[in-house]
């Protein structure tokens, strides 16, 4: 009884847990190669440019001379990354349906 147990243990680790936590690093490392003059977008979905960074910070010009402080864990994504990610999906369904043909 007591392997089943350790075994549910083991199974839900390296299914859930672990590649939460992969994830989690991922995400922090790319909100910390952000670099000035990046388009990013907040959790909150404001679109904005990275006109500052702080340490725990980041000032996003948001209009003309229009400046937020937001905290770096409020960064959702990088607008280019998401660009990228588009342009990907629609490549992927074009060679859908180049195959479908």
């Amino acid at each position: 009884m007591l392997i089943f147990i350790l075994l549910m243990i083991l199974i839900f680790y390296f299914f859930m847990i672990r590649p939460q936590q992969k994830k989690q690093k991922k995400v922090e490392e790319a909100r910390n190669s952000l670099q000035k003059g990046d388009k990013v977008v907040t959790i909150g979905g404001i679109h904005g440019k990275i006109t500052d960074i702080k340490d725990r910070t980041f000032t996003i010009e948001i209009a003309h001379d229009v400046r937020i402080e937001v905290d770096k864990a409020a960064i959702s994504f990088n607008e280019a990354d998401l660009n990228n990610k588009n342009a990907a999906k629609k490549e992927e369904k074009e060679e859908e349906k180049e195959q479908a043909e």
